[in-house]
């Protein structure tokens, strides 16, 4: 295992010249020893760009890879010492399960009692141990999938264990417990793990840490808490949530907020000018009446999810969320309210950035 620091950007042509021109803009990130973390963003983010290089299988157009201080820039996947697994079963199908999941440690010349500890032990946290003499061609994708976990798990000198979305082809019911399992595995084993992601269920029940990414750049690394309670950067409030963050934009002036059109007191010192307020629907609650730090909106539409309903609501043309617990009094659609927009969970947003 090892602590992997990165300082470095990377383009695909020569000469980059502006944003646009890179695949990663210029970022400088650690991941820690034994650390479990997801690469978290929509498709052409970055995510598996950032993979590769920390792997070896690409070579950074600039800067630094260190693995425990160690440049290992030019180092291949080999010398780094690194187990990947891939979007799609990479295995032996004339092999045994068993000996797929041998292999990475036979080819490194470990004693056989020793692989057949190693093997039975990831075997069962994989439950595969039941199908351990099976051919592999004879098993289905979601089972050949989970050998593929297996061989990248099974070395206990690597570097680093890497997933490029590796849950795509298994049923979306098991899914949750190969999470579980993965999650499991991290405790008892002490791998550093990356997996990469564009679904932020797995990444935030997966990581210890998300990195969030858009258009080649990391905006936030923190734990669900801080994702969700303080996103760093408006792609962060949007991305993380379901539905996501509402952002309302605002103009800050002598201790009012005029947003919605509404002239609103500010609960804490914010800086003059154009700002963005952003707001969970979560936390966008029902006022009773005007103040309060609400805006009037008239409610345009109700979804009756089951454990919330989902309040859509127009407030001077902008369009705002609310999640309503059951038992709530829920407005009909049409009707004239008032939404908390300001409160000690709403944030503030500069460029697209938070305001400290």
């Amino acid at each position: 295992m090892a602590r992997i620091d990165l300082d470095l950007a990377h383009a695909y042509g020569p000469h980059p010249k502006q944003d646009s021109d890179y695949a990663l803009l210029p970022l400088k990130m650690s991941f820690r020893d034994g650390g479990a973390y997801a690469l978290l963003g929509p498709s052409g983010c970055g995510k598996t760009t950032l993979l590769n290089i920390v792997s070896g299988l690409l070579t950074p157009s600039q800067g630094t890879v260190k693995f425990d201080d160690k440049d290992v820039t030019q180092a291949t996947p080999q010398e780094r010492n690194i187990a990947q697994v891939f979007q799609f079963p990479v295995i032996y199908d004339t092999m045994t399960v068993a000996q797929n999941l041998a292999f990475p440690l036979r080819n490194r010349g470990v004693p056989e009692d020793r692989i057949k500890q190693r093997v039975g032990r990831i075997a069962e946290m994989l439950e595969l141990s039941g199908q351990l003499n099976q051919r592999a061609a004879g098993l289905a994708a979601d089972a050949k999938q989970k050998i593929s976990l297996g061989r990248g798990l099974v070395r206990e000198d690597v570097s680093a264990v890497l997933f490029d979305e590796p849950l795509t082809v298994i049923d979306p019911h098991l899914k949750w417990q190969l999470r579980r399992k993965l999650k499991q595995i991290h405790h008892e084993l002490k791998l550093t793990l990356i997996y990469v992601t564009h679904d932020q269920v797995e990444a935030l029940t997966f990581a210890d840490e998300v990195v969030v990414m858009t258009r080649g750049k990391a905006v936030q690394v923190g734990n669900a808490e801080a994702l969700f309670e303080r996103p760093a950067h408006t792609f962060v409030g949007h991305f993380i949530g379901s539905p996501g963050m509402n952002f309302i934009a605002a103009e800050s002036s002598a201790g009012q907020l005029h947003l919605a059109g509404a002239k609103l007191d500010v609960l804490r010192p914010l800086p003059e000018g154009a700002l963005k307020v952003g707001i969970r629907p979560e936390y966008l609650r029902l006022a009773p009446t005007h103040g309060h730090g609400a805006v009037p909106a008239t409610v345009t539409r109700l979804q009756d999810i089951g454990t919330y309903t989902l309040l859509t609501a127009e407030a001077d043309g902008v369009t705002l969320r609310s999640r309503l617990a059951n038992g709530d009094e829920i407005p009909a659609v049409g009707e004239l309210v008032w939404l908390r927009v300001l409160d000690t969970h709403t944030c503030y947003y500069r460029n697209e950035e938070l305001v400290a």
